[in-house]
């Protein structure tokens, strides 16, 4: 046989190796079966994507270092703050119990706001509001911590977002968001999550895009990313001008993609690439 003509046989036989460890990988991740109207048959969380080793570094509670931020959060839920001499616990007592299933359902509509808030928001609102203390900025340190306290008192709780009544339009402004192209790449959501899960685009492995795991600890950044900036983040990738972090863009986009995962378990802290 001719060089080329070996050369040729070997790269469609590496071909066929790729495509068939793809296919194996498949079939063993492991996902909920999707409800009725569904944009995918089955519901498969980040987790499943990502290298065992990754995996393993999540769920083993010592090593995760996603559990630094909750142990500093767990730290700042007893401290006094601002003018009212009020902590998070002076109100809401334990967190393991008057917080538990509250993140596996933000966002959540807010009467007086007359709009969804998620949780860093609903965080501001009770220091501002009932301790009288300054709000966090969105990506300090102790927002995000907080946050993945909050939201890790969830821990294994399906996600159970609410798209009805108050909350269609925003369910279908983050939908319109989600499908929408974007920057100079011309993509959308949807052109990497739903129609290329499973594949690689450049060195990423991409997967539903789910975001039962936020806030996620990034071995990239080398600590605990919020929704919102990885939010940011895509659009950047794609060379678009991104939402601004808690905007009514970004909350719409966010009760969306929670919808996208309905039933998922809460993982935060996640590990994520």
């Amino acid at each position: 046989m001719a060089p080329r003509y070996v050369g040729l046989a070997a790269a469609i036989a590496l071909a066929a190796s790729v495509a068939t460890a793809a296919l194996a990988q498949d079939a063993e991740r492991k996902g909920i079966p999707a409800p009725p109207g569904h944009v995918f048959n089955t519901i498969i969380s980040g987790y499943q994507f990502r290298s065992k080793e990754t995996r393993a570094l999540q769920d083993d509670d010592l090593e995760n270092p996603g559990f630094l931020a909750v142990e500093r959060a767990a730290d700042a839920w007893k401290k006094a703050e601002g003018s009212e001499g009020k902590s998070c616990m002076s109100c809401h007592g334990q967190a393991e119990t008057s917080m538990k299933g509250v993140g596996a359902t933000m966002p959540k509509w807010d009467d007086k706001l007359k709009k969804p808030v998620n949780l860093e928001q609903r965080i501001n609102i009770c220091r501002v509001e009932h301790m009288k203390a300054e709000p966090w900025k969105f990506k300090s340190r102790e927002l995000t911590d907080m946050t993945t306290f909050v939201k890790y008192q969830s821990h294994g709780m399906p996600v159970a977002v609410k798209t009805d009544g108050p909350m269609s339009p925003w369910f279908e402004r983050g939908k319109q968001t989600y499908y929408t192209r974007y920057g100079q790449l011309d993509l959308a959501c949807a052109s990497c999550h739903e129609r290329n899960n499973g594949k690689f685009m450049r060195a990423d492995f991409l997967s539903q895009g789910q975001t039962n795991g936020f806030p996620t600890y990034r071995l990239r950044d080398q600590r605990v990313v919020p929704l919102h900036e990885r939010f940011e983040g895509c659009m950047f990738d794609v060379r678009a001008e991104p939402f601004k972090p808690l905007s009514d863009d970004f909350l719409a986009l966010e009760l969306y993609v929670a919808w996208r995962g309905i039933g998922l378990p809460v993982e935060t802290p996640s590990v994520r690439n």
